[in-house]
């Protein structure tokens, strides 16, 4: 049983790896096209919104992930009802652990691995927001030299 965790395990974190990549590149591109840009970051609620837009991004791209886990919790037949599973796989994904809804003894193996996805997928995208913001500081100490290159000017 320990095999199958290990090869269950191994398929699903490729795949929210893969899941996570994807977002992150696609998030990335969509920041570098001038063209889809819709708010100012050079202003304070630009940036804000801006930064708004990452991290509710970033939520979607871990309940995506989560939902992967759950399905799969469903399709092995570990927890009875979706509610149930969602709920594990949450708790576990973030490493929370409440411990008031627990796998089973056969496929505990899997719920652990999740835990250490979860917790890698989280620290990902935690760089890229710190990334992220430290640009959009870059933008505005470039933007304010300008401002401040002006006035010396006039």
């Amino acid at each position: 049983m320990l095999l199958l965790n290990l090869a269950v395990a191994t398929v699903l974190v490729f795949i929210t790896f893969l899941i996570h990549f994807i977002g992150l590149v696609g998030l990335s591109a969509l920041i570098r096209n001038r063209h889809v840009h819709h708010v100012n970051i050079s202003t304070v609620a630009g940036q804000g919104a801006a930064i708004l837009f990452i991290v509710f991004s970033l939520f979607a791209l871990h309940s995506l992930e989560i939902w992967v886990y759950t399905f799969v919790y469903r399709m092995l037949g570990i927890f009875p009802d979706i509610g149930t599973a969602v709920y594990f796989s949450t708790s576990a994904f973030t490493t929370v652990g409440f411990g008031d809804v627990v796998i089973g003894k056969d496929w505990r193996m899997l719920g652990a691995a999740e835990s250490m996805n979860g917790f890698l997928l989280i620290g990902w995208s935690t760089a890229f927001l710190v990334s992220i913001t430290a640009k959009v500081r870059v933008l505005e100490a470039r933007i304010e030299e300008l401002e401040e290159d002006s006035e010396d000017r006039s």
